[in-house]
């Protein structure tokens, strides 16, 4: 009988982040991944010059800990839990990203035309770089946080503001789906 590797539904994994989230809460941490940037920076010597960086970075590794582990995690189900295998997208998202050029939508997580060497090493793609980690860095700064932690940290200790973040992310993601992407691509 051969086994057939299924992404882990969401009354699995659900819990388990309800749960981390409670240890989090519990022992006053907050989750989120952009907190990390601010911790690598300062423990390269950042906060000698800007004021921002300077803090205890050392009683945030535990975090540096959590992407460690993403990077791991994310190795290991690439490598050994992932089957090549087609994404079930809506007819009407390929036929829409079949006219903005894509070749093979559905058919790779990643598309070719946005993730090979060739795609970012154009000065399209390098624009993208720089202006979308711009955009990020600047996004992250303001709103106080990353997507994961207004939304996973944020949300579940019930914080208004993370409430209205996670509102501005997905309101910044419909207007970059339905009119940004198409004008670079299109």
């Amino acid at each position: 009988m051969e086994y057939i590797l299924q992404p882990w539904p969401w009354y699995v994994s659900g819990p388990f982040i309800a749960l981390i989230m409670f240890f989090l809460i519990y022992f006053g941490k907050t989750f989120g991944m952009s907190s990390n940037l601010r911790t690598l920076c300062s423990i390269g010597g950042a906060g000698k010059k800007i004021e921002f960086f300077d803090f205890d970075w050392k009683a945030q590794l535990w975090n540096l800990v959590v992407v460690l582990g993403a990077i791991i995690g994310g190795f290991i189900a690439h490598q050994f839990l992932s089957i090549p295998t087609n994404i079930d997208l809506n007819p009407k998202t390929i036929e829409s990203l079949s006219q903005l050029g894509f070749e093979n939508a559905g058919k790779s997580l990643l598309p070719a035309e946005l993730y090979s060497w060739d795609a970012v090493l154009s000065l399209k793609g390098i624009l993208i770089l720089i202006i979308g980690g711009f955009l990020v860095g600047f996004g992250t700064r303001y709103a106080g946080g990353c997507t994961s932690g207004h939304a996973i940290t944020g949300l579940s200790s019930l914080q208004r503001p993370s409430l209205i973040a996670v509102i501005g992310f997905f309101i910044g993601g419909l207007i970059m789906t339905h009119l940004v992407f198409p004008l670079i691509f299109g």
